[in-house]
């Protein structure tokens, strides 16, 4: 009997997350995946700031959320999902916004679970200031682990756990390839000296990421125009309960929903997605009629998994 209602939970727990995935995509050249969009509470239904840009079946990975690798997992056809490019030994290009925990806690799994399935070259990483050192000692904090892979029974290639990490030191272009075009532009988050968003350019899609951010002008400067915003938000009502020092705090790191609908509406994007939500109570309806009041352009509410 325990057998049988464990048997029907799982069944329902697939069924419920069959459902839960959304696509909005429109492209078979371009499309993007929210692997995680999360901050830095411990939501249980959301995994930790992270997106996926697959353009013909290659992936680019922006942010390394906690569980980012195992959800780009769940989108390919081993595991149920449709997207082959997802396949984790295939993640080899990353790209990374500023060097908070909530960003990087994953960055492990990224370096390591892709070799351990099967990649054989070197993972590619572009970050702030602080990428080539944080990289270094993550190297160092697993070297017993990868020592045994190499050299244990286990066989595992010699390239694959490598790193070759890049500082951002400019904005522009930072990446090049046939598929994309990278360039980075620096955001104001609070008193981190080094934070970026990314625009990337494709065959068919204009795509921009804030990263975290308070309002700046680059971020209007590179996202006008764009197919995609994709901007993390908090809720204004929520905000305005806040103490002055949270306030204080708040504004000076993260951007209000009247913040980014002014955003939008100087840069017209033809879809905006929110993530990095910080709710304060608030649902997704009122979150986007904040924005809607003074937006009038298509806006989602960011959920792990949805295809854009």
């Amino acid at each position: 009997m325990k057998l049988k209602i464990s048997f029907i939970l799982i069944l329902s727990l697939a069924f419920v997350g069959i459902f839960a995935q959304r696509d909005f995509s429109d492209s078979n050249i371009t499309k993007i995946v929210m692997l995680g969009s999360g901050n830095p509470n411990p939501s249980p239904s959301q995994s930790g700031p992270s997106v996926a840009i697959i353009v013909n079946d290659t992936p680019y990975i922006v942010d390394f959320g906690p569980g980012l690798i195992r959800k780009a997992a769940s989108m390919t056809p081993r595991y149920g999902g449709e997207i082959k490019g997802l396949d984790v030994k295939n993640i080899k290009r990353a790209f990374l916004t500023h060097l908070h925990s909530d960003h990087t806690i994953g960055y492990p799994d990224l370096i390591l679970t892709p070799w351990v399935m099967g990649r054989d070259e070197a993972l590619e990483v572009y970050g702030p200031e602080g990428l080539n050192n944080m990289t270094q000692h993550i190297l160092e904090a697993y070297e017993e682990d990868i020592r045994y892979r190499l050299y244990g029974y286990e066989p595992a290639n010699n390239q694959g756990w490598r790193v070759n990490s890049h500082e951002i030191t400019e904005e522009g272009t930072i990446y090049k390839d046939d598929n994309i075009k990278v360039e980075a532009f620096p955001v104001t988050h609070g008193t981190w000296p080094n934070a970026w968003g990314f625009r990337f350019t494709t065959p068919d899609k204009v795509i921009v990421l804030s990263g975290d951010s308070s309002p700046t002008d680059k971020i209007i400067e590179y996202a006008s125009g764009a197919d995609i915003l994709i901007h993390e938000v908090y809720y204004k009502k929520g905000f305005d309960t806040k103490n002055e020092f949270w306030k204080k705090y708040h504004a000076i790191n993260h951007t209000s929903t009247y913040e980014l609908a002014d955003i939008a509406n100087k840069t017209n994007p033809k879809l905006l997605v929110l993530y990095h939500i910080l709710f304060w109570g608030a649902n997704d309806e009122d979150i986007t009629n904040e924005i809607s009041s003074k937006y009038k352009g298509k806006v989602i509410v960011g959920k792990d998994l949805d295809i854009y």
